[in-house]
């Protein structure tokens, strides 16, 4: 028995021994792992790198190219565009000093006034700012007066005309800030078959007619003709 204790604390000490001696295996450091790509949910379950995915650039949206000045839509009726001058207006003209030469003046069907000395003046299409500085260069060139000043108002506006679907059409008076629903008023009020949600305006400026579709509270200005239509249903 002794014998036999100390054969196998022989064999233990002979094993601790060989483990001892046994080589450390040296550890190798490597490239870093890339990282996992944050919606790799399979990598991160299972411990596999993903794709690196690339960085998201924002591209910003492209800026439209400015639309050209000559194709710009023109101002509606009732804009704020300069009022201009037409058969109809009448005009308060004063020449500062010359009792005669300031008067009322109507611009014709021509288109013109006729005032003493210097004869018939073009007015239409013109504002008053404009014919005042014609009158005045004419008077100073004719020789009439040396400084002249002039001063031009409407007095009364040209007529406006309405026609379609009223009680009365035809021409009336001017109104200052008149609006469709107020020609309309003035013609007697819309008849049972006139289309009450828009009207259409017809307005001529420097020989050209432009018309438009417009709701009831649009502006009419003088010359202007508003048509109302017929509903169809």
């Amino acid at each position: 028995m002794g014998l036999n204790h100390s054969l196998v604390a022989l064999i233990f000490a002979l094993a601790l021994a060989g483990c001892a001696s046994l080589p450390t295996p040296n550890v190798v450091a490597g490239p870093p792992e890339p990282p996992l790509a944050p919606a790799d949910l399979d990598g991160l379950a299972y411990g596999r790198p993903g794709p690196v995915l690339p960085p998201v650039i924002p591209v910003a949206a492209p800026m439209l190219p400015p639309v050209p000045a000559d194709v710009m839509p023109g101002p509606a009726p009732g804009g704020m565009e300069p009022y201009t001058l037409d058969s109809g207006d009448r005009l308060r003209v004063v020449v500062f000093g010359q009792d005669g030469l300031s008067n009322s003046y109507i611009v014709d069907v021509g288109g013109k006034i006729a005032l003493p000395l210097i004869g018939a003046v073009p007015a239409r299409a013109l504002t008053t700012g404009q014919l005042a500085r014609v009158i005045a260069d004419r008077l100073r060139n004719g020789g009439f007066v040396r400084e002249p000043h002039v001063a031009i108002e409407v007095e009364i506006y040209r007529p406006f005309f309405i026609l379609g679907e009223v009680i009365a059409p035809g021409q009336y008076p001017y109104v200052p800030n008149m609006t469709v629903e107020t020609a309309v008023a003035i013609a007697g009020g819309y008849t049972p078959r006139a289309y009450r949600y828009d009207a259409e305006i017809s307005r001529s400026a420097s020989g050209v007619t432009a018309r438009q579709k417009v709701p009831p509270i649009a502006p009419v200005r003088p010359g202007d003709t508003v048509n109302i239509s017929e509903r169809w249903f």
